[in-house]
C-alpha cells in the first residue's frame, strides 16, 4: 500500500472546516486509524491543529503557515499533520484544550498541539505566527527545534514523560472522580451561584467582568431569571435586564438581520466577533422570552422573532434541520458584511431617511470599526428621534422599518460569509428547545419548525433499532458517534416538544435517547455520566464535561433531564441516578456553583423535587395556553395525557409499559373537563378544571 502520508487525505472529508484545508500543501490527515497507525509504525510526532469554520485566527494561520510550501516541507518530512473538527470532534477537542489551559495558562482556537505517536501531548499553544512576535516563538522555527528534539533519544524520553505527566493531569483533571463523593448539594449552592453573578456584573453595561472581551453567559442571566421568579430579588432582574438590553441594542446584535454573534471584543457589545454560532441563537431567546414574561416589555419578544426569522432564513435545511453557522469573514475580511459608512447609506435611501437611519444606528464619518467603517447599534430611541425631526413615534417606527428593509436588501448583493452547513444532533436539541418555548409563548406555530427539525434529525440521525445517534449530517453524509452532548440537548428538545404539542410520539423519543445516556454513558462504580460513549474510540483519556461554557455542561443537562424524566418512567429509578452524580459531584459544585449552573440548577431540582402540571385533556385549552404564556414557570414541566384512562391505556401500549407512571397515574379529566393537576414538592393540589387556582397554588407552594 502507498504511504497515507504522502498525500493530503482531507479531500473525502465532508467537514467544511477540514475541506478548506483540502489544498494545503501540508498532507493532513484525518484524526483516524490510518494516520494513527502510521505514525506508530514511522514513528513521528503528531502534529494535531483542531479549529471550526467559523474561526478568525484558524484562517488567519491556514494563510501565513499552512499555505506555505516551506512550512509544509517541514511538516510533511517530520511529522504526521492531522486536522480536526472540533465542532465534529468535541472529545478531542476537550482533552487538548484541557491540556493547553492547564500548560499555558489560556486556550483559544486554533489549537495547536504536538503528539507523540500515542496520541499524548508534549507540546501545546494556539496561534504560532509565521515569525517571532513578541513571547511567541515563529511557527517555523519551532517546527525545527521540536524536530531536532524528538530526533535526539535523551531528549525523545524527555519528551515523552512529559507527554506521560501532562496526559495524567488531563486524566485528574477530565476523568477521575473523588475517591470520597461529597454531600449532594442542597440551597444553598443556588444563592452562591446568585452572589458570585452579581458581584461579577457589569451594572453599567450588562454582562459580567469589567473589560472586554464580553460573552453571553446565558446559563448565568438564566439563573439570575429563575431566582427572580422565585425570590423576587429584583437585583437580579436588574443584572439580567440590563444584559439583555446591553446584547440587543449592541453591535453582538444584527440589527439589520436579527441573530447574535459569538461574542463582543469591547465592554459596551459595540464590536462583535462576527462569526454567528447556531447555538448561541438558540440559547439566547428562551431568556428574552423569559424577560418579557417577567416584565411586559414587548422589545424582548421583538428580539426572539428576529433571531428565529433569521435562523428560519439563513441556517435551515429546507427538510427542517439547522446548519452549526456563518463565518466571521466575507470574503478576505472579517465583518465587512454587516458593516456601513454614511456613504453607504445615502447610497440607497434618501436624504432625510439615510440622517434617521444613521442617527437610530450610530452610523459617523469615523466609524466605530476598521476604515471608518459602523457596526451597527442602536444609538438614538425612537422618542428622541420623533422629537428630533418633528414627526411622530409611528412615522418613525414606518420610516425605519422601511430603510432596514431596503438596506438589508442590499446588503444581500455584498459577498455573504460562507456557511458551515453541518447539522449536529446536540446544537439540534437546543435550537428545537428555542422554537418549542418560542410556541409555548408567543405562537404556537413555532411548534412546527420544532417538530420539523426533531422529525429531520430521526430520519438522518437515529437508529431506532440499536438505539445509535450519530453526531454529524451534511448533504447526505453521516459520520461520528453521538457525544453525552447531542443524547442530552435533543432528549431535551424531543420533551420540549412533547410539552408543547403533547405528542407522546416526542416523549416516547425523549425516553429512547434517555436509556441509552443510562446504558452508554452513566458508570455506576464511579458515580459519574461521562462524555463519550462506553462503546466509542478509546482515547488517551474519557472526558467528562462538568463546566458550562458555550454551550451549558452535558452532564448538568443530563443531570436535569433524568430527574424531569423520572415521573414518566414507572420501572426506572432515574432520580438514583442523577442524585449519585450529584453527590460524586457535590464538593465541585459546592466549590464553585456558578462555573457549573447546568449541575447547580439541576441539584436545585433535585433538593425541591421538581414541579408539574399535569393537564388531562385532548389538547391545551386555548385560554389555558395563552394563560400559560404570559407567565414565567422556571422548571415546571407540562405534562399532557389523554382525558380517559382507556386514551392513556393506548399511549402505555406504545410506550411498552405495563403501569402508568407517576405523572399520569390517576389523573384523569373530571366530568368530561380538561383538568389540570399542580404538583411542587413531592404534594399536588386538588384536580382542578380552571387553571388559575392550579397556578396559585404551585405559587403559594414554591
Amino acid at each position: 500500500m502507498s504511504d497515507p502520508l504522502s498525500r493530503n487525505r482531507l479531500d473525502s472529508e465532508a467537514s467544511p472546516y477540514l475541506k478548506q484545508h483540502d489544498g494545503n500543501p501540508v498532507n493532513w490527515q484525518p484524526w483516524d486509524e490510518t494516520a494513527l497507525e502510521a505514525a506508530k509504525e514511522q514513528n513521528k510526532p503528531i502534529f494535531l491543529s483542531i479549529g471550526y469554520s467559523a474561526c478568525h485566527w484558524c484562517h488567519v494561520m491556514e494563510e501565513e503557515s499552512f499555505e506555505d510550501e516551506a512550512v509544509a516541507e517541514r511538516l510533511n518530512e517530520n511529522f504526521v499533520p492531522i486536522k480536526v473538527d472540533r465542532e465534529e470532534r468535541p472529545d478531542l477537542d476537550s482533552i487538548y484544550m484541557t491540556v493547553c489551559q492547564l500548560v499555558t495558562g489560556r486556550g483559544g482556537w486554533p489549537l495547536s498541539a504536538w503528539l507523540t505517536p500515542d496520541g499524548k501531548p508534549f507540546y501545546v499553544g494556539t496561534y504560532f505566527p509565521p515569525e517571532p512576535r513578541g513571547q511567541m516563538p515563529g511557527f517555523g522555527d519551532l517546527l525545527d527545534k521540536i524536530s531536532e528534539s524528538w530526533s535526539d533519544p535523551d531528549q525523545r524520553d524527555e519528551m515523552k514523560n512529559r507527554a506521560d505527566q501532562w496526559t495524567d493531569s488531563a486524566c485528574n483533571q477530565l476523568e477521575s472522580t473523588p475517591d470520597e463523593p461529597g454531600e449532594r448539594p442542597g440551597n444553598d449552592e443556588l444563592d452562591d451561584a446568585v452572589r458570585a453573578a452579581l458581584r461579577s456584573a457589569d451594572r453599567e453595561h450588562g454582562g459580567f467582568g469589567s473589560d472586554g472581551p464580553k460573552f453571553p453567559h446565558p446559563g448565568r442571566i438564566d439563573l439570575l431569571l429563575r431566582v427572580y421568579a422565585r425570590s423576587g430579588n429584583t437585583d437580579a432582574l436588574d443584572v439580567a435586564t440590563t444584559t439583555l438590553e446591553g446584547m440587543s441594542t449592541g453591535g453582538i446584535y444584527d440589527q439589520l438581520g436579527g441573530g447574535f454573534h459569538r461574542y463582543a471584543v469591547d465592554r459596551e457589545w459595540t464590536v462583535p466577533h462576527f462569526e454567528k454560532m447556531l447555538y448561541d441563537n438558540a440559547l439566547l431567546p428562551p431568556l428574552y422570552l423569559a424577560a418579557s414574561q417577567l416584565t411586559g416589555q414587548p422589545q424582548y419578544d421583538d428580539v426572539v422573532r428576529e433571531t428565529l426569522t433569521f435562523v428560519d432564513r439563513e441556517l435551515t435545511h429546507p427538510e427542517g434541520g439547522f446548519y452549526s453557522t456563518l463565518d466571521a469573514r466575507s470574503g478576505d475580511e472579517e465583518g465587512t458584511f454587516y458593516v456601513w459608512t454614511p456613504s453607504q447609506v445615502h447610497d440607497f435611501l434618501d436624504e432625510e431617511d439615510a440622517e434617521l437611519f444613521c442617527d437610530r444606528y450610530g452610523v459617523t464619518d469615523s466609524g466605530n470599526f476598521e476604515h471608518g467603517t459602523t457596526v451597527l447599534t442602536i444609538s438614538e430611541t425612537v422618542e428622541h428621534l420623533a422629537e428630533e425631526y418633528d414627526c411622530s413615534v409611528d412615522e418613525v417606527e414606518r420610516r425605519l422599518a422601511e430603510a432596514e428593509s431596503t438596506l438589508a436588501e442590499a446588503r444581500e448583493e455584498r459577498t455573504r460569509p460562507p456557511r458551515d452547513e453541518k447539522i449536529l444532533a446536540g446544537w439540534n436539541g437546543m435550537m428545537i428547545s428555542a422554537y418549542a418555548r418560542a410556541a409555548q409563548v408567543l405562537d404556537v406555530d413555532y411548534a412546527e419548525q420544532a417538530t420539523d427539525a426533531l422529525s429531520f434529525i430521526r430520519e438522518q440521525l437515529w437508529d431506532g433499532d440499536s438505539g445509535h445517534l450519530t453526531r454529524r449530517f451534511i448533504n447526505g453524509d453521516t459520520k461520528g458517534d453521538g457525544y453525552l452532548e447531542d443524547y442530552a440537548f435533543l432528549a431535551r428538545g424531543a420533551f420540549d416538544c412533547y410539552q408543547v404539542t403533547g405528542d407522546v410520539d416526542h416523549l416516547q423519543f425523549a425516553l429512547e435517547l434517555s436509556e441509552m445516556i443510562v446504558e452508554e454513558f452513566w458508570d455506576a462504580e464511579e458515580g459519574t455520566i461521562y462524555f463519550t460513549p462506553q462503546s466509542g474510540e478509546e482515547l488517551v483519556t474519557r472526558p467528562q464535561e462538568l463546566d458550562d461554557q458555550s454551550t451549558p455542561s452535558s452532564l448538568g443537562v443530563a443531570t436535569d433531564l433524568l430527574l424531569v424524566l423520572d415521573g414518566f418512567v414507572p420501572d426506572v429509578d432515574y432520580t438514583e441516578i442523577a442524585g449519585r452524580v450529584l453527590e460524586t459531584h457535590g464538593n465541585r459544585i459546592r466549590g464553585n456553583p456558578l462555573q457549573h449552573v447546568s449541575l447547580t440548577l439541576a441539584a436545585d431540582r433535585y433538593a425541591h423535587g421538581g414541579a408539574e402540571l399535569t393537564v388531562a385533556a385532548d389538547e391545551l385549552p386555548t385560554d389555558w395556553r395563552d394563560e400559560l404564556a404570559d407567565r414565567f414557570l422556571p422548571g415546571v414541566v407540562v405534562a399532557q395525557r389523554p382525558p380517559t384512562e382507556e386514551g392513556l391505556d393506548a399511549w402505555l401500549d406504545q410506550l411498552g409499559f405495563e403501569e402508568a407512571p407517576p405523572v399520569w397515574a390517576g389523573r384523569s379529566a373530571v366530568d368530561d373537563e380538561p383538568t389540570v393537576y399542580a404538583c411542587q414538592s413531592f404534594t399536588c393540589s386538588q384536580p382542578e378544571t380552571d387553571l388559575e387556582p392550579a397556578l396559585e397554588w404551585l405559587e403559594a407552594n414554591r
